[in-house]
């Protein structure tokens, strides 16, 4: 019996090295497309111009794409441009070899991001798919831009899903790690205000997720990828406290988040910014989550980052 394909585009960072294992667990395929050295089972693409890897999309049964440059960057024109550019341009490449196949894959889904919704304070309404309130920044703008070229491909017979996806919290990449570094050595202390609104998303449900949105034929559109349970920033930050409880306390004001963001190359939008979203649909097609609340989430990952740690 031949395995169903999985097409995993820009599949080598964070999430993709877990939806990768998870799939492959399920018992597919997986084939990641990728630009840098290959290793068994990554396909040369540069994420701008059909190629031969487009063949490798015929009779595959499901294409993710999570390409883009990271937006851990200084928000510079320059790195603007490659932030929108690398998102349109393999969104809309995608969409032209999916065209091409004669047999296409059955199921396309596409990165999108939470933070596609408006800065939302104190006790406003979460952001669903439905009543979400979309922002106008830069961000935002992104994920509109994002969205329009996926929505724009002309794949009549292929299913599409738009992944608005939250904050990622993993024990091998994503904010976690940082954050845990920063809390052992006092920065346990609320970001800012502590006020913003944190969504996130343990990375076993977001593979749970992608594999339920994979099962179910009759779902399509944008889905919010986030738990149930938003918290305040100063909450996420007091669960790392409890757990590290560091001999001194390390006030983070805005103004010396500017100074280090500056320092490191980023911006303190990754973490001032306040994203409350409710992942309403997945929860109204009967998705239920593992780790609902952070707590349980940050008490699975923690002992594996310390135990990371301890061995490093």
């Amino acid at each position: 019996m031949n395995q169903p394909l999985m097409i995993l585009a820009g599949g080598n960072g964070f999430l993709g090295r877990h939806l990768a294992r998870h799939f492959r667990q399920l018992g597919y395929e997986v084939l990641t497309l990728t630009r840098r050295t290959k290793r068994f089972g990554e396909v040369d693409w540069n994420g701008r111009t059909l190629g031969p890897w487009a063949s490798k999309l015929e009779g595959s049964a499901v294409l993710i794409n999570l390409a883009g440059k990271s937006v851990d960057c200084r928000y510079h024109a320059a790195n603007k441009y490659a932030i929108v550019r690398s998102r349109t341009e393999s969104t809309r490449v995608l969409g032209e070899a999916v065209a091409q196949c004669q047999n296409p894959p059955a199921l396309w889904l596409n990165s999108s991001t939470a933070t596609i919704y408006e800065h939302t304070t104190d006790e406003a309404p979460a952001n669903t798919e439905v009543a979400g309130r979309i922002g106008r920044g830069f961000s935002e703008m992104v994920a509109q831009k994002w969205e329009a070229e996926f929505n724009l491909a002309t794949v009549p017979h292929t299913r599409r899903v738009a992944l608005r996806t939250a904050i990622v919290l993993g024990a091998d990449g994503g904010a976690l790690p940082v954050l845990t570094r920063l809390a052992r050595w006092g920065l346990s202390t609320p970001q800012g205000t502590g006020q913003q609104w944190v969504s996130w998303l343990h990375v076993a449900d977001f593979c749970r997720a992608v594999e339920f949105l994979v099962a179910r034929p009759q779902l399509e559109g944008a889905f919010n990828l986030c738990a149930p349970e938003p918290l305040p920033n100063a909450t996420l930050m007091g669960l790392l406290d409890r757990h590290y409880r560091p001999r001194w306390h390390l006030p983070q004001p805005q103004w010396l988040l500017e100074i280090g963001a500056f320092l490191l190359r980023t911006e303190t939008e990754l973490i001032l910014k306040s994203r409350k979203v409710m992942p309403q649909r997945l929860l109204d097609a009967g998705f239920r989550f593992r780790f609902s609340s952070c707590q349980q989430a940050v008490a699975d990952l923690l002992p594996q980052i310390d135990s990371a740690a301890y061995l490093s």
